[in-house]
């Protein structure tokens, strides 16, 4: 008696909206590590020279930092760093085995985005 091996799928879904909220937070956590230290660090150091290096260097990206547009893409490198923290200290109370069970590791993914919406709203009401 022989069975077929049961076919595999030829195609790998990559839906978000089925991952468990754990799984979300891992992908964001990997994401947001990846923007973080690929262009936001060299952007980061870069305005950090310029704007130390004279007052009309400080001027200049202060007056670039007012516009409504730019403040939104200020807060969702926000989002990115925020979202990096607290998840990043979830996985070290993970690390140390706390909360490792399926109901505290659920409801500790969702605390991280809870706690890094809230995080962008308190940067978002103090830049405007």
């Amino acid at each position: 008696m022989t069975t077929a091996p049961k076919q595999r799928p030829k195609y790998y879904d990559l839906n978000l909206a089925h991952l468990p909220v754990p799984g979300l937070v891992s992908i964001f956590h990997r994401i947001s590590g990846a923007v973080l230290f690929l262009p936001v660090i060299p952007i980061a150091l870069y305005l950090l020279q310029s704007t130390l290096g004279s007052e009309a260097g400080w001027l200049r990206w202060r007056e670039f930092f007012a516009d409504p547009a730019v403040k939104v893409i200020v807060l969702a490198f926000a989002w990115l760093y925020l979202h990096h923290f607290f998840a990043g200290i979830r996985y070290l109370l993970l690390d140390v085995h706390l909360g490792v069970a399926k109901a505290p590791a659920r409801a500790s993914a969702k605390l991280v985005f809870a706690l890094g919406a809230a995080a962008t709203l308190l940067v978002a009401w103090r830049i405007w």
